[in-house]
């Protein structure tokens, strides 16, 4: 085996991060916890794949001799994020890979490079998005997706395509969170992917993106990376399953003063965290209790349509919800009973979300 290149420090470090991130790996198997290294004229390749996940980014480098080996990923990326020259090189030394910078030499074992199942090319390209917009979506509708492994249909965002809009959905059965936005289409896409990838992808992307899918795999591809992911079971997620045809209140209201309110009022809340919200003349008023920790209520000014209405939600669902909408003024729908409140931007955007929350019981006193 052979591989020798100098390579920026920053840039290389940057690049391990973010591969670890984007595929974690499974510690009981060093061969898929591993990092690929590749080099060619063209520079360096960093990739990793754990038979579910798979991700590839390239780096420009000076390759004094081409070359393929896996090492461990996270220690590799842990000494580069610690060096401070702006320069390092990576050269093999019989079963170790050097990392040399001016005074400090750190060697990883090398792993068995054969048995890697490498990286695959990602599907066939069904459509490009703008990157910034792709991203603000992703951060917000991935946010509502569940965290419980235990239901994994719920761990994920299904991205579906309608002609030129892209649609992004994602609920954990108590919230849930749809955005819609423009794209060029060149086929079809209706996929269920793990939101703790896309959350991370969200973080990276820069300039437009590649979306590939085919049945099995779903595949984004920005700037010189490109990841790819099994994709999950449970297509039937739909924003339509939620019923909001019984809007009887309408609240037009800051959505960062309501924030803010919720954020004070929730410090006084039940065990389950749950605050009432009342929509009066004008305003609406929160009000949270508990018997250890007090009570509190506060009121925020809001332009009120329909009549007066009474909700008890989690205030963490409530302040998920208006940090989406953070710096604008928010919607809110609010329907009879025990059925969902939804949460718009009043003016137009070029991203159309919506966040929908399901009311609570409200406390006992």
């Amino acid at each position: 085996m052979n591989l020798d290149l100098t390579v920026t420090t920053s840039e290389l470090a940057a690049a391990a991060a973010a591969l670890v991130r984007l595929v974690p790996g499974r510690l009981i198997d060093p061969v898929l916890s591993g990092l690929l290294l590749s080099a060619a004229a063209d520079g360096v390749s960093l990739a990793a794949n754990d038979r579910e996940r798979a991700a590839r980014l390239r780096r420009p480098a000076v390759v004094h001799t081409g070359g393929r080996v896996l090492v461990p990923a996270k220690p590799l990326a842990d000494t580069l994020r610690a060096l401070e020259q702006p320069e390092v090189r990576l050269v093999v030394e019989g079963s170790k890979l050097a990392i040399r910078s001016p005074g400090g030499r750190y060697a990883l074992p090398l792993l068995d490079v054969d048995v890697h199942p490498g990286v695959a090319a990602p599907p066939e390209a069904v459509g490009t998005v703008d990157g910034a917009s792709f991203a603000a979506a992703l951060t917000t509708v991935a946010a509502a997706a569940s965290r419980d492994d235990a239901l994994p249909m719920f761990t994920g965002v299904r991205l579906r395509s309608e002609n030129d809009r892209l649609v992004m959905v994602a609920t954990d059965r108590y919230q849930m969170a749809v955005a819609t936005l423009a794209w060029s289409p060149t086929g079809s896409v209706d996929a269920l992917v793990p939101a703790s990838l896309l959350t991370e992808i969200a973080r990276q992307v820069d300039g437009e993106v590649t979306l590939h899918a085919d049945r099995d795999r779903i595949g984004l591809a920005w700037a010189r990376s490109v990841a790819t992911t099994a994709v999950l079971d449970g297509s039937f997620l739909h924003e339509s399953k939620v019923s909001v045809s019984d809007v009887d209140t309408r609240v037009e209201v800051e959505a960062d003063a309501l924030a803010g309110a919720v954020r004070r009022v929730g410090l006084y809340t039940d065990a389950r965290g749950v605050m009432l919200l009342e929509v009066g003349d004008g305003e609406i008023r929160l009000r949270g209790a508990d018997s250890r920790a007090g009570e509190a209520e506060e009121g925020v000014k809001a332009s009120v349509s329909g009549g007066r209405s009474s909700q008890a939600y989690q205030a963490r669902f409530l302040g998920e919800a208006l940090r989406a909408f953070s710096g604008r003024k928010v919607l809110v729908e609010i329907q009879p009973g025990m059925r969902a409140t939804v949460f718009r931007a009043v003016e137009g955007d070029p991203l159309e979300l919506r966040y929908v929350v399901m009311p609570m019981l409200p406390p006992k006193h």
